[in-house]
């Protein structure tokens, strides 16, 4: 079990939350669940429908179509946010490499996040650009 000020590091960590104050953070944490799996356990597949967003609190997972590994996301990293955003289906699968321990956000506990701290909202936006602008980079 996390105490509230491991949860407000970790989440303070997710580039759409660290420049929020840490009573919002607080009260964003205290509705996320924890959640274990042991290693080599899929957390979500390619296809599948999405609805929350994962932040490694331990461990470490990769994020793969197929054989073909996208990324490796480790402690104090996120995944899973594209399915949280745009409610299509999971445009990749999710599975740990070792036994790992998440923090987990759903859809609906961001929308009343947002609802509540409209800041969420605009870096969110921000996120999205900077990550826009570095896949044009790439690309150029």
């Amino acid at each position: 079990m996390l105490s509230s000020v491991d949860r407000l590091l970790f989440v303070r960590r997710v580039p759409i939350f660290k420049e929020l104050r840490d009573d919002f953070i607080v009260r964003l944490t205290s509705v996320m669940h924890e959640l274990s799996f042991p290693a080599n356990y899929t957390i979500f597949r390619q296809g599948e429908e999405g609805r929350s967003l994962y932040i490694v609190v331990s461990g470490r997972v990769k994020v793969h179509i197929g054989d073909k590994n996208l990324a490796e996301v480790e402690q104090g990293k996120y995944f899973g946010e594209m399915a949280v955003f745009d409610t299509q289906p999971r445009s990749a699968s999710a599975t740990t490499l070792e036994p790992c321990e998440f923090l987990e956000l759903t859809q609906e506990q961001l929308y009343d996040a947002i609802e509540e701290t409209p800041e969420i909202a605009v870096n969110i936006i921000r996120e999205l650009s900077r990550l826009i602008r570095r896949l044009n980079d790439n690309n150029s």
